[in-house]
């Protein structure tokens, strides 16, 4: 922790913007919010004692006392606000998706390729810091499946569930203009396979709307995913299943690997029956919010390197555009390797 206590600026105060606010708090920060809803800004200095709270960047005069600053709000709006963070000189701590788009996302790659004493922003894809996934990760890397051939991925979760306290009609994650869909917003699991893999040879995807929720956005998600040396990937997302599910199976020339987001645990087997040896994990969710909290802290310290960078983020939304492209025009897709 820095000798002077961070005051970190949040930009958007609603489920996840909370959530940060509440965590960087509990580790000692001084917090103050922005978002153009005025409940959310009373409920921040409720329930996460913001300082100050503002409704537009444009009130903000000065930016001297923040030490970083947040970004959660909808993807429509995270260059502009992550490039007038860094304006002012300022580390950002980016919600995902980097932006709705890879020509947007390109602007803030292209704004630090001309800024280079920028500071420096962390993405946050924060299933990277779930230690159940850093282990199944850890286990594929040191080759314990053998060739691994096949990896499928799977999040169903139907979109009224999300926020109960809500109508989901009025969720950011309804609006195309916003930045919302399956593919943006669980592209979680499009940035795992590329923290696992990195970057697939091609794509074939199908990009859709396929329930009768009220959204402009796609609810169906199907990838495949091939890469070199015999690895297959498929990824589906939904936002319209009931019950909930969210689990990562590889399958290898030596043994099976299964992670599942509830139970949170790991399966190993290499029986030919329903046997596995079973690691489980005593961590809940908002763990993963938190260690992106304390390395932001370290970030803005200047005592560690961000772990997620926008280059990440940039080939997570290079796939993204090639499951579009793919959907759109009804092909495989060669992605150009980075």
């Amino acid at each position: 922790m820095p000798s002077k206590t961070p005051h970190i600026l949040v930009l958007g105060a609603g489920s996840v913007g909370k959530r940060h606010m509440q965590n960087l708090a509990a580790l000692g920060c001084r917090v103050s919010a922005l978002d153009p809803r005025q409940d959310r800004l009373e409920e921040a200095r409720a329930s996460a004692g913001a300082e100050q709270c503002f409704t537009d960047l444009s009130a903000i005069d000065d930016w001297s006392g923040f030490s970083g600053v947040v970004i959660a709000s909808p993807p429509s709006f995270h260059v502009d606000q992550a490039i007038a963070a860094l304006d002012r000189l300022k580390p950002v701590l980016m919600e995902k998706p980097l932006a709705p788009s890879l020509a947007d996302a390109l602007r803030l790659a292209e704004y630090q390729r001309s800024h280079p004493a920028a500071p420096p922003v962390l993405l946050g894809y924060t299933y990277r810091w779930w230690p159940p996934l850093a282990e199944f990760r850890r286990r594929l890397l040191a080759g314990e499946l053998g060739d691994v051939l096949h990896v499928r991925f799977v999040m169903s979760a139907h979109l009224a569930d999300w926020h109960p306290w809500e109508r989901y009609q009025d969720f950011f994650m309804a609006s195309r203009d916003l930045g919302g869909g399956a593919l943006l917003d669980e592209s979680h699991f499009i940035d795992l396979m590329y923290w696992f893999f990195g970057m697939p040879e091609s794509i074939t995807a199908r990009v859709e709307k396929l329930s009768n929720l009220e959204i402009s956005t796609d609810d169906n998600v199907d990838i495949i995913a091939t890469y070199r040396n015999n690895l297959r990937v498929t990824i589906h997302l939904d936002l319209y299943g009931r019950p909930h599910e969210k689990y990562i199976r590889a399958s290898g020339e030596n043994r099976a690997l299964e992670w599942s987001f509830e139970p949170n645990r790991l399966r190993f087997s290499d029986a030919m029956a329903d046997e596995w040896q079973e690691q489980h994990f005593q961590f809940e969710r908002n763990d993963m919010f938190v260690d992106v909290a304390r390395e932001f802290i370290d970030v803005i310290s200047g005592s560690a390197q961000p772990g997620c960078k926008v280059t990440d983020g940039i080939n997570v939304m290079r796939i993204i555009e090639n499951c579009r492209d793919s959907s759109k025009f009804g092909k495989t897709m060669r992605i150009e390797q980075p």
